[in-house]
């Protein structure tokens, strides 16, 4: 049986390394490391290929939920509505912009904000929603928007795993005031290093969010406001701008691979494999299955040299860090429900013919009795 990590960013490198090394080379021989063409080039050229009048890239991007929030104008007592299914850069930048986490329970077919619970939620005192598009598929932006629209409030899209996602045709960040993104090293669109970026078809916001991450001015010597250091670096703009280019064929390949899974894996017994919508394109940052013997399946997948994740093992309500607010399971029945069966299983676009059918055949096995 063919041994599968659960992802390879070397092999990545290798099938990019001349492009990435004389990128990289670019910016040692200019000195351009913080700022510069690269970073300015890469901004423009993420704006495009999302559909977004300007993006303002940052340091990571959990800065970028923070930035977007302060820019909003979030303060101390206001509520912001997120799911409870997510990474904790979603709730934990609510309470270091002055904020109240507020937490909603998601949609048991896609793990993303369940819209029927969401408006239940909306006090006097809620000013935001940040939908997350968690695991590569977009959350019912629509409907999100819907209740956004009625009660006046913002809302931030958490893009961190839905880079080219789309929702009814629409690319994922483009219904919202604002779109936070993440260039995490595995993200599909990943740096070499930490990175981020806001995207806003708003040009007073966005000028207003490049100020917050550049101690306050939009040039160097200029604090017309009391900002923070959160800028992109020039090395990592160069390996972006050179992934960039690449981003589209990898979600191609990605989905292929998510194909071929789900048509092998569906219908075998306790096994549930991903809901794709037909309103929404998927872009599977994470090929999250469901199994009620969910230990039993990663052991088993690990004594076959398979790799796997849980992603998130504890939903946000249950951590540590909001036992302040006392939740319960019932509260949230589906992200409870689902922290104990889900299992994230390789993917990525370099999987070769011989580690693609070891995954299928591993997991088929399992669930048919195999242990």
């Amino acid at each position: 049986m063919t041994a599968v990590p659960f992802s390879d960013l070397h092999a990545q490198y290798l099938s990019l390394k001349k492009e990435i090394d004389a990128a990289i080379a670019d910016v040692i021989r200019t000195s351009a490391f913080i700022r510069g063409p690269q970073v300015e080039s890469f901004e423009r050229e993420f704006a495009t290929a999302v559909d977004a009048r300007h993006c303002v890239s940052c340091a990571n991007g959990t800065d970028s939920l923070y930035i977007a929030m302060r820019a909003l104008g979030v303060r101390p007592g206001d509520e912001v509505i997120v799911p409870a299914h997510s990474w904790i850069s979603t709730s934990e930048t609510v309470t270091q912009a002055g904020g109240v986490v507020v937490f909603c329970d998601t949609d048991s077919a896609t793990y993303t904000i369940d819209p029927d619970a969401l408006e239940s939620l909306v006090t006097a005192r809620t000013v935001g929603i940040i939908p997350v598009h968690l695991y590569g598929q977009p959350a019912d932006m629509p409907a999100v928007m819907k209740v956004a629209v009625k009660h006046r409030l913002w809302v931030i899209e958490d893009c961190a795993q839905a880079h080219l996602a789309r929702c009814d045709g629409r690319f994922a960040g483009s219904f919202g005031n604002a779109a936070s993104w993440s260039f995490y090293p595995g993200k599909n669109l990943g740096a070499m290093g930490d990175a981020g970026a806001i995207t806003t078809d708003d040009e007073a916001l966005a000028q207003h969010m490049t100020r917050l991450a550049r101690h306050g001015g939009l040039v160097k010597g200029e604090h017309r406001i009391e900002g923070m250091n959160s800028r992109l670096d020039g090395i990592q703009a160069a390996v972006l701008r050179v992934k960039l280019r690449h981003l589209d064929a990898w979600t191609r390949r990605r989905r292929a691979i998510a194909g071929r899974f789900i048509g092998a894996m569906s219908g075998r017994p306790g096994l549930r494999v991903p809901n794709v919508l037909p309103t929404r394109e998927h872009v599977f940052h994470l090929f999250v299955v469901e199994h009620p013997e969910r230990d039993a399946l990663a052991a088993y997948l690990r004594r076959s040299g398979i790799e796997s994740a849980v992603n998130y093992p504890v939903a946000l309500p249950f951590l540590p860090a909001y036992e302040r607010f006392a939740h319960a399971p019932a509260e949230f029945p589906n992200a409870f429900a689902a922290q104990s069966r889900i299992l994230s299983l390789p993917i990525f676009a370099e999987l070769s013919e011989a580690q693609i059918h070891s995954v299928i055949h591993s997991v088929t096995a399992f669930a048919a009795g195999e242990r």
